[in-house]
């Protein structure tokens, strides 16, 4: 382990979230709101992170368990400082409550103890929002986009924080890769805001709701979310960029760089685009005597399958109370989530098609055994190191998923409350249903649960791996095999 080169990475994240809260500041000024509640936490963070960082170590390289231990340590760290405004203001007294719903906004998971949020403060409000902006991309990406660390050898973080089964070099250098990574998403978070705007909606509710579509988080500047506004026009363009930064960002770099053929071959996409049309008409079907025209209902079913699918979370009307059908639907879809590369949880398209691969060759192969079954995914055959890797993802979620479930049962709420909820956060969705159902909350929730359902979207948005394997003794020795001491390249 090179604990050096890791509290200097850390150290440069902190500070970079000390950076970070510059804006909610000028939010909070710009309204007549006090300053401390930013300025203390900035303070700290300087401080920390200064005594962390300020001597970049001899030896920079950074190896697979170092990674593993940044990404985890970090997302901790920016999230129990990022609670701090929340406390000092007054808009979310007790701490515990604050950093679950700091480690919501981080993980975009969008899941709130909030009951009424448009009495917190500007900026309150805009750093709520903020952190799904910083964290859809990643924490460590947006550092490494704007401030070199490890001279190139940053494989392994990428790796353990993008969410998606595989990741990879966009260019040679991943510090670029993370610059045309965040400035494709910068410009699509621009486009969206100034949409919002061409419809009407004030330029505070336009950052707040685009931060949320494209982290695919959920916050919202309004009691009601979406379906605050009445307006099909918003519900359609925020319904679009969520399904936009559902996508896997590599296809917009192809786009760019003009590799059509690999977009529109694209086997992942073709599924993800499947799995939302046929989602939505079912649901248009099933709703349709709730609602006085089959464009309202068809209008309601895309933008809540856009939401769920790509685990944003916004609502814009209470589907708890739509028929079983529909919402069996939408959990179903809470499960599968976005593509991999994208700013979306959940399991993953990729690894949901690869799962079902694997499964009929198996089947092919136990009625013909002596048949040659090769699974191949975008084109390409996969080894059995991929295969294994995606079993090996679901065995541990589901592993996590009941372990979490048995403890959170203890708080005595219904069946349908307790599954959705962890649902909901495992996989980085938010709203679940019945009592965490889009016009409810986490608040009835005990300390000691909202804290495991902290740690779940934290496991869910790091791919589970990280999370755990903190916890084990055996990434903390000094002593390794030269094989297991190899560095990224």
């Amino acid at each position: 382990m090179n604990y050096k080169m890791i509290g200097f990475v850390i150290g440069r994240i902190l500070v970079t979230e000390a950076a970070l809260l510059v804006l909610p500041l000028i939010v909070a000024l710009l309204h007549g709101e006090a300053a401390h509640p930013f300025l203390i936490p900035m303070a700290l963070l300087v401080l920390i992170g200064l005594l962390l960082g300020v001597r970049r170590p001899a030896r920079t390289a950074l190896y697979a368990r170092d990674g593993l231990a940044i990404v985890a340590l970090a997302w901790i760290a920016v999230s129990a400082f990022g609670a701090l405004p929340f406390v000092i203001s007054g808009d979310i007294p007790f701490y515990v409550d604050a950093f679950f719903e700091t480690v919501s906004g981080f993980t975009t998971t969008g899941a709130s103890i909030l009951t009424e949020v448009e009495s917190l403060s500007r900026g309150g409000l805009f750093w709520r929002s903020f952190t799904h902006w910083v964290g859809g991309m990643g924490v460590l990406v947006f550092v490494m986009a704007i401030l070199p660390m490890s001279d190139g050898h940053g494989m392994h973080i990428m790796r353990a924080e993008v969410p998606g089964p595989t990741v990879g070099k966009l260019v040679s250098r991943m510090s670029d890769t993370a610059k045309i990574l965040y400035g494709i998403y910068l410009v699509l978070t621009l486009v969206e805001i100034v949409l919002l705007l061409a419809g009407g909606m004030p330029l505070f509710d336009a950052c707040i709701h685009s931060f949320g579509s494209a982290g695919t988080g959920g916050f919202s500047c309004r009691n009601l979310s979406v379906g605050a506004y009445q307006n099909p026009y918003f519900d359609i363009v925020i319904g679009i960029f969520m399904l936009l930064f559902g996508v896997n960002f590599n296809l917009y770099y192809f786009l760019l760089i003009r590799r059509f053929r690999d977009v529109f071959h694209s086997e992942e996409l073709r599924c993800y685009l499947l799995i939302v049309t046929a989602a939505v008409v079912a649901i248009t079907v099933d709703i349709a005597h709730l609602y006085d025209s089959v464009s309202t209902s068809l209008c309601h079913a895309f933008f809540q399958v856009s939401s769920i699918i790509t685990t944003t979370g916004y609502a814009t009307t209470d589907f708890n109370a739509w028929p079983t059908f529909s919402k069996g639907i939408l959990v179903v879809l809470m499960f599968i989530g976005a593509c991999a590369g994208s700013t979306g949880g959940g399991i993953k398209v990729a690894r949901v098609v690869i799962l079902v691969k694997a499964s009929y060759g198996d089947m092919r192969r136990m009625l013909h055994p002596n048949a040659v079954s090769t699974v191949r995914f975008e084109g390409k055959p996969l080894t059995d190191r991929n295969l294994r890797g995606v079993h090996l993802f679901l065995t541990v979620y589901i592993l996590v998923f009941t372990v979490s479930f048995l403890l959170l049962s203890l708080e005595q709420f219904d069946l349908v409350t307790t599954f959705t909820a962890l649902a909901a956060c495992i996989n980085n969705i938010g709203p679940g249903l019945e009592v965490v159902g889009p016009m409810g909350n986490f608040s009835a929730f005990s300390p000691w649960s909202k804290l495991l359902l902290s740690f779940d979207m934290l496991v869910g948005r790091l791919e589970i791996f990280p999370m755990l394997l903190l916890c084990a003794p055996s990434i903390w020795k000094r002593r390794l095999s030269s094989r297991a001491y190899k560095p990224a390249v």
